[in-house]
């Protein structure tokens, strides 16, 4: 018994007719009629009977008929779900921890845009096929398209007296206790950026990220610059727009040219260069 007479079965009880059934799954009526029988065979029974006109079904047959469409539906199910997983577009993305809680939520939901057929998988780190970074943090060999572009900011606690400010001048920080981030890529172009406060560094309390850093800043532990999505939506910290120069960072997808064989990069990067074109055009007076 297979699934191939289950489904001559029920098409025949469905009909009541062996011309019918025969024309529903477009065989011949002999061939048909073999294969019914091979299935009374297999199963000792008599399923139908033979009327001038059409086909009398016996008990043995009203008792199979729901449990061969139970047994043929779960192998259409089954069929139809490894077509599926065969026709899924594999991705893992990695995702440096600097990048804002906004931004990657915004990049999942475009790469799900892209094309309903990605099977993503997000990991954290320096991983997978491609990654969402800052463009200073990528490496010498992995090309680079820009999705954000966002500047740094004065963090400080929520409860703390510049708070709220519009603005604010880096010598105006000269007393203040302040969080680095030597180990990430931006730190020396920070370094710069705190010009007159930059001896008070010395005795600077540290994080090994500007994720880290911001937790420290909330806890009261220093000011910190960082980028403003890493503030935003924290109500435990306020962000203050610096006067006169400062610093900048571009996030994007970070990737392996060998990467771009992979269709589901493909996809993701023609969507991608579809959606930065569009936005052109929205610009544009």
């Amino acid at each position: 018994m297979d699934i191939r007479q289950l489904k001559a079965f029920i098409a025949v009880f469905e009909e009541r007719s062996i011309t019918l059934a025969a024309q529903r799954l477009f065989l011949a009526q002999p061939t048909l009629s073999v294969t019914i029988r091979q299935l009374e065979g297999a199963l000792g029974v008599k399923l139908f009977e033979r009327l001038p006109r059409g086909v009398a079904v016996s008990e043995e047959a009203r008792l199979l008929y729901p449990q061969a469409r139970r047994l043929v539906a779960q192998a259409e199910a089954l069929a139809r779900m490894f077509r599926q997983k065969h026709d899924c577009l594999p991705l893992t993305i990695g995702v440096e921890v600097e990048v804002g809680r906004r931004q990657l939520e915004h990049f999942l939901a475009m790469t799900a845009q892209a094309s309903a057929a990605i099977l993503l998988n997000v990991r954290e780190g320096c991983a997978g096929d491609a990654r969402l970074a800052a463009e200073d943090s990528r490496c010498e060999d992995e090309l680079f398209v820009a999705l954000w572009e966002e500047d740094f900011v004065l963090a400080v606690p929520s409860s703390h007296p510049l708070a709220g400010g519009e603005r604010v001048e880096m010598a105006e920080l000269s007393d203040s206790d302040w969080i680095t981030c030597p180990e990430n890529s931006a730190h020396q172009r920070l370094l710069d950026l705190h010009g007159a406060v930059a001896p008070g560094l010395a005795l600077a309390a540290q994080a090994s990220s500007l994720r880290l850093a911001a937790h420290m800043v909330a806890a009261g532990l220093g000011l910190a610059l960082l980028p403003a999505s890493l503030l935003s939506g924290n109500d435990a910290l306020a962000a203050i727009p610096l006067a006169g120069a400062t610093l900048s960072r571009r996030v994007g997808l970070c990737y392996a040219a060998q990467a771009q064989d992979l269709p589901a990069l493909q996809a993701l990067l023609a969507y991608l260069s579809a959606a930065a074109h569009k936005g052109k055009e929205a610009d544009k007076p």
